[in-house]
């Protein structure tokens, strides 16, 4: 009996599950006789559909309902919850370690392959400011999202309860660093939240909350234009944000946060949104990359140069055949993501079956971007929309490319009771530390070890 043929997938993102859905679907019979198998290794078990992560963070929608269970939607496929170390394309191995390998002290181990299909997405780009590791929040996994929606009600409850001016206004002192998508939405988004749960404080007003967005360039959002960005900057103002362009981080050491303008924000939270880089698993393989660590791609979303290796999304410099320009790139986004997984699964099919293969080309459509509830901006297909008009068509967009008909009907029907009642307003923060109060209880109290037993 011949071994079959093994598609590696690494990463379960937006590329690695879309990709390996439409090849379970395409080698349904392959699949079926034995003669291709398909691995997928992911570090979680779901896919996180992260332009959601704004409004899970703001209590809009749940958090379970933002991600997808792998294991659920890829039936067809074996799913190993891991981490790939390094890959050896040269002699088609794959080096992981899962939850198995830790448990049993064994090391890692050596997956072969046939065919290989690397996504495993993007990593916070951080830069070297004193204090950001100690104090920074991230804001791009949903566990980050929800960390962040419980710090900030809980500021909020120190602030109510301190009688230290000083620790009350370092507590609703809120410092969100990058003016892309990630930090306007969730700072938008949490703004909206805090300054409706503001009402619930007896010493809170909403005016007491400062909001600070810092951009190292001079707008923000740039995928929807110029206009919409300064509308956005307009609206973000209008609303008693302090968005600080031309400006950069310098340090949050000691709680402080200095800017480059010689600013000096006491503050308890500093949310780090400034761009992703990709995952460093792509230095520790032996493909071609660009000047930007990203894997060298040919328009079939092929490895450049290299024979049974593919790429998309993040890992990926891929031509944009339909700019017109030489040398132009597909900007690493969700929409190219989606679309590009379809074509990289129809061409590892068509190379399988021995038939010719297909270019990638799709043209940017536009984007979207919400500014809290009700509030928005858009620039899709040449159209600007702002306002009310813009944020349903950011809700309406996402609806639609959410996975899965489970996911849509949850998140359309918490979005229906969201509209009929009120806020959740709750922090669930000892959820990150959950065995902490039986740890607790377990321990004897001091003294209690001379104690004789009765």
């Amino acid at each position: 009996m011949t071994e079959p043929a093994r598609i590696l997938v690494v990463g379960g993102g937006y590329v690695g599950m879309y990709t390996a859905l439409r090849l379970q679907r395409q080698l349904r019979a392959e699949l079926r006789s034995g003669a291709a198998e398909i691995v997928v290794v992911t570090p979680e078990p779901y896919m996180t559909y992260q332009p959601f992560l704004p409004e899970a963070a703001a209590g809009s929608i749940s958090p379970r309902h933002v991600v997808v269970p792998l294991r659920r939607v890829l039936d067809r496929c074996r799913i190993l919850i891991g981490e790939v170390g390094a890959v050896d394309h040269a002699k088609r191995t794959a080096t992981l370690t899962t939850l198995a390998t830790e448990e049993e002290g064994t090391g890692p181990v050596e997956l072969t392959y046939d065919e290989l299909v690397i996504a495993p997405g993007s990593v916070s780009r951080t830069l070297p400011v004193p204090g950001l590791a100690e104090h920074g929040i991230g804001f791009k996994t949903v566990e980050e999202a929800i960390g962040l929606r419980n710090h900030v009600i809980e500021q909020m409850d120190i602030a109510s309860s301190t009688r230290d001016p000083a620790i009350r206004d370092a507590a609703l002192t809120f410092v969100f660093v990058g003016g892309g998508y990630a930090g306007v939405e969730a700072l938008a988004e949490l703004e909206d939240m805090a300054r409706y749960t503001a009402r619930y404080y007896h010493n809170i007003k909403p005016g007491d909350l400062r909001w600070i967005l810092v951009e190292a360039t001079d707008r923000i959002l740039p995928e929807v234009g110029e206009k919409m960005g300064r509308y956005a900057v307009r609206e973000l103002r209008a609303r008693n944000v302090d968005v600080r362009l031309g400006t950069r981080l310098d340090s949050c050491e000691d709680r402080i946060a200095v800017l480059s303008d010689g600013t000096r924000l006491p503050t308890r939270t500093v949310v780090w949104t400034a761009g992703v880089k990709p995952a460093p698993l792509l230095a520790a393989t032996d493909l071609p990359r660009n000047e930007r660590g990203r894997l060298r791609c040919t328009a079939r979303l092929s490895v450049e140069g290299v024979e049974h290796a593919w790429a998309a999304g993040d890992a990926a410099a891929v031509p944009d055949v339909t700019s017109g320009e030489p040398g132009g790139e597909c900007a690493p986004n969700a929409q190219h993501a989606v679309r590009q997984a379809r074509v990289l699964a129809e061409n590892i099919t068509a190379s399988l079956r021995g038939q010719p293969l297909k270019e990638y080309a799709h043209a940017y459509a536009g984007s979207v971007a919400s500014l809290g509830l009700h509030k928005g901006v858009a620039h899709v297909y040449g159209r600007k929309l702002k306002g009310y008009p813009a944020w349903f068509m950011h809700r309406a967009y996402h609806l639609s490319r959410v996975p899965t008909f489970n996911r849509k009907a949850r998140v359309l029907a918490e979005w229906t009771l969201s509209g009929l009642f009120k806020r959740e307003i709750v922090s669930l923060g000892s959820l990150e530390h959950p065995r902490a109060e039986f740890e607790l209880a377990a321990s004897p109290p001091p003294g209690d070890d001379d104690k004789p037993s009765s």
